[in-house]
């Protein structure tokens, strides 16, 4: 019987944050949004075990008094990626997991998801996550990062700008096909991710700000899973102040 893939989740968590200082420790909800997002993705069935890698003796304090696993990692990472890449250097895993720290809704499904795509195709290096969107406010914006793929399942391009173009600009509030709106959940073979942050900047990358067409240009395949939910990151205080009301209105 083939040994299955052992799979690791890894959270990136910073304490700088440019439009919400302090963000994985925000508590408002009555635990910090670290805490959210770990306990949301503890339950993905694919992990064998999760932690936090974070550069914040605050943070790695707050993750272990609420019973999960935190190791510290260097200030001067530029991207999650690294961080995430410095966490898995002495842990034992076939894949690991890079789970976002401010995705307090991500769906643990989407993790199974993106672990199973590894183990399934030898020949994919990396796997992420997306999902079907209609909205046009959505399509225009340059935050909304959006995926192209082929009819294997495989990224052929991901943008800031609006793809799959049209002549036009869309006018109504609704697409009359959705594109593909690319989350940040990521899910790479270790060997690979080792050597990563070795790969040259790519032109591509510099131009869109999206470090995962590195990989593409290196001639690497990005499987992408659809998933059925919307992401919900946290970038501003009025995002948090909206996760607040919805977690006021679940607990009626």
């Amino acid at each position: 019987m083939r040994q299955l893939m052992k799979a690791v989740g890894i959270i990136p968590a910073r304490y700088a944050s440019t439009r919400l200082p302090g963000k994985p420790l925000l508590a408002k909800t009555g635990k910090p949004l670290i805490q959210h997002v770990y306990e949301q993705a503890r339950q993905a069935h694919s992990l064998d075990t999760l932690c936090v890698a974070t550069d914040d003796e605050r943070i790695l304090q707050t993750v272990r008094n609420f019973g999960g696993k935190a190791v510290m990692t260097d200030t001067n990472h530029v991207c999650g990626t690294d961080r995430i890449a410095e966490a898995a250097r002495d842990i034992e895993a076939d894949i690991i997991v890079n789970v976002q720290g401010d995705e307090p809704d991500l769906d643990p499904a989407a993790i199974d998801a993106v672990v199973e795509l590894l183990r399934n195709d030898h020949g994919l290096q990396v796997s992420t996550a997306a999902t079907r969107c209609w909205d046009t406010a959505k399509f225009l914006d340059p935050n909304v990062v959006k995926a192209v793929v082929d009819c294997r399942g495989h990224a052929l391009y991901f943008s800031r700008a609006q793809i799959p173009g049209r002549k036009e600009p869309p006018k109504d509030e609704r697409l009359p096909q959705p594109f593909l709106w690319h989350m940040g959940l990521y899910g790479y073979r270790k060997k690979f991710l080792m050597g990563f942050s070795q790969l040259p900047k790519s032109k591509l990358e510099a131009i869109e700000e999206l470090e995962q067409l590195r990989v593409l240009e290196a001639g690497h395949k990005i499987g992408v899973i659809i998933a059925d939910y919307r992401p919900s990151g946290i970038d501003t205080p009025e995002d948090y102040a909206e996760f607040i009301r919805q977690c006021k209105t679940k607990a009626g």
